[in-house]
């Protein structure tokens, strides 16, 4: 099954009216899904989360309300952002009736159905990047992969996505979790593999600086639509045992590091043929 692009020109979904979005959580992922909708034609007008001064945080950057308690939740407004826990979903999903509001959740991995009790509306706008609150997201090249219950709501949650960015797929749900699973290794995986590299340098007095043009290079790389295995480069890939051998000695007391760094070397050892 091949992944539906749509990269549409940007229109306004509305001309006559302003959307009204009501944000259902306050941490990293809704802060930022809050921010990349609101705009000219939809504003964020409540936000919702277990944690109060969490959403009053979050609340006060759209002048929005803000409450810990979903018997006080809008239930006239037009988009629902829900962005929680994949656990917090399903408690959530049993929790709010909204009829045939639109709203969508953001997980990489939780099915589309947890929302089927809330609206007939319904769908998934997932983004496979890394948020944090305070660091800045430039949300225009975010790829948005979108599920949708219907049609129509398919239609106005593509709509939606593309007056943000202009890179926007329809996927299935395997899909999605096919995409977040090598989300994982591409960020959650890379990061603690350079973890490791800065703990081995700092360990031994050494600046992690000194691997920052090589760290970037190697991410420059990655998206330049090059077959990743035909970029390999380093001792496994050349089958240089000797260096092997001496890096598994520098391990020798750090079984856990060994264990990552035999694994890795067997898996790009077994991958040669891709190399050439």
């Amino acid at each position: 099954m091949f992944i539906e692009t749509k990269t549409m020109p940007r229109r306004k979904t509305v001309k006559d009216k302003i959307y009204e979005i009501v944000v259902i959580g306050s941490g990293n992922v809704a802060t930022h899904y809050a921010h990349a909708f609101s705009n000219d034609y939809a504003r964020v007008v409540q936000v919702f989360s277990r944690n109060l001064e969490s959403a009053k945080v979050l609340a006060y950057q759209f002048n929005a309300s803000y409450t810990n308690s979903l018997s006080l939740l809008k239930t006239n407004a037009d988009i629902y952002i829900i962005s929680v826990s994949d656990d917090a979903l399903f408690d959530i999903a049993l929790d709010i009736k909204l009829k045939d509001k639109i709203c969508f959740h953001t997980s990489g991995t939780v099915p589309i159905d947890v929302l089927k009790p809330i609206s007939k509306n319904y769908g998934v706008i997932y983004a496979p990047q890394t948020f944090i609150k305070h660091i800045a997201v430039d949300y225009s090249t975010l790829p948005f992969c979108i599920e949708a219950s219907n049609t129509d709501t398919l239609d106005f949650l593509m709509n939606m996505a593309q007056q943000v960015s202009p890179t926007v797929y329809s996927i299935s749900g395997e899909q999605r979790r096919y995409i977040h699973l090598a989300a994982v290794f591409a960020n959650n995986f890379g990061n603690c593999i350079n973890a490791m590299a800065q703990n081995i340098m700092e360990t031994h007095d050494l600046p992690f600086s000194i691997l920052h043009p090589l760290i970037a290079e190697t991410a420059k790389k990655t998206t330049q639509g090059e077959n990743l295995w035909k970029l390999q480069t380093g001792p496994a890939k050349r089958g240089d045992l000797k260096t092997l051998e001496k890096h598994r000695y520098l391990l020798a007391n750090n079984a856990e590091y060994l264990k990552v760094y035999d694994m890795l070397t067997s898996i790009i050892a077994k991958n040669k043929d891709f190399n050439e």
